[in-house]
């Protein structure tokens, strides 16, 4: 079971900051599930928003602001201590990271980013270790297309035999279907497609627990201390 920490452990922490990633290690995440796009002078970024107005102290268009810009911002999340942290770069993100023995999922946000995203998965020598995801089906059929071996996985709520046949068509590896959606007869049915299944939407510890018990590969939580005490308590 891959424990994902969703924007790092982010119930807890500045989401898709430094400081959100490292939380959802020492908390026993054993992945981490992040966000790219790109700003307006053309650099990777961790951030899941169109908008920076509902996790920093700034307000407009991600697209809108520079790096320099971004980087002034305030990143506060949930959290109601006071606490802030910073944006951080894609770089600055696979400096820090890629060296742990962990999975990455890395949600592609917006058209355009996938080949300089996944030149820079190459560079780090992390492509087995990652899963390229995106609710956009063109958005990894591209990441395919640039390289067949590379992972991809498709964020959707609609699960239907078409989203399967189409991720199949595409040499797609991985279904990432809404937690509430996942029954035991459409786990059977990924599994004879040789699918993986990864779960997103996992809000609360009774949904966790039903996620264990279908055997899932894994999911993203924003709590991933309270999945890794779960497992370990099995």
């Amino acid at each position: 079971m891959i424990n994902f920490a969703h924007r790092g452990a982010s119930e807890y922490a500045p989401e898709n900051t430094l400081s959100s990633f490292y939380l959802g290690l020492l908390q026993g995440a054993n992945g981490i599930e992040t966000d790219v796009q790109r700003t307006k002078d053309g650099v990777l970024v961790l951030f899941h928003d169109d908008t920076v107005d509902r996790v920093t102290d700034g307000s407009g268009k991600l697209c809108d602001f520079t790096l320099e810009e971004l980087k002034k911002l305030k990143v506060y999340g949930n959290n109601t201590t006071g606490f802030y942290d910073r944006i951080v770069t894609l770089r600055e993100f696979l400096e820090k990271f890629s060296n742990y023995d962990i999975t990455f999922a890395i949600e592609l946000k917006g058209a355009g980013v996938e080949e300089e995203t996944l030149s820079m998965i190459e560079e780090f020598g992390i492509m087995e270790k990652t899963t390229f995801t995106s609710f956009k089906f063109d958005y990894i059929k591209k990441i395919k297309e640039l390289n067949k071996n590379a992972r991809v996985g498709w964020l959707t709520d609609d699960i239907t035999d078409d989203a399967v046949e189409r991720l199949k068509e595409i040499g797609g590896e991985e279904m990432c279907p809404k937690a509430e959606t996942v029954t035991n007869d459409l786990m059977k049915k990924w599994r004879s497609e040789s699918l993986g299944v990864r779960a997103w939407g996992v809000s609360d510890v009774s949904l966790m627990k039903k996620m264990c018990d279908l055997k899932v590969d894994g999911m993203t939580v924003n709590f991933p201390d309270r999945l890794f005490q779960y497992i370990n308590s099995l």
